[in-house]
């Protein structure tokens, strides 16, 4: 028994001092933090703001669907890199069936693609009023 004790700490030594330390370390920079941080107070420290922008209008505000359709359409074309990334590292394992396989999969999306162009997903610009030539 006690040698099992022994050889497991012998072997996880390592990895018990890492988690330790992280720890220790994580309390140090909160415990420092909160005794040299400010504790300033007002009216403006309170207010949120993005990239130093102060928020005007309501939190609760309307957005246009075509963020979120934006927000998709980049989610699965980036998610078509990592696959095409995948893919590139393998080329010489796959051979002409994994070619073929890309080639389906890319024209899969390229067809997407058009059909979001046509349908006028990715328009953003307003329509040209009669006035305007």
């Amino acid at each position: 028994m006690a040698d099992t004790v022994t050889e497991l700490l012998a072997r996880y030594w390592a990895t018990g001092f890492f988690i330790v330390a992280t720890m220790g370390l994580c309390a140090f920079m909160v415990g420092v933090s909160s005794l040299l941080g400010g504790r300033s107070q007002g009216v403006s420290k309170s207010l949120p703001f993005e990239s130093g922008i102060v928020g005007t209008g309501d939190a609760r505000q309307r957005f246009s669907v075509k963020f979120y359709l934006v927000a998709m359409l980049f989610v699965i074309f980036d998610i078509e890199a990592v696959f095409l990334f995948a893919w590139a590292i393998v080329i010489p394992d796959v051979g002409w069936p994994g070619f073929w396989g890309a080639a389906v999969f890319i024209l899969i999306l390229l067809a997407g693609l058009l059909y979001d162009s046509r349908t006028g997903a990715l328009d953003w610009a307003p329509e040209p009023s009669g006035d305007e030539v």
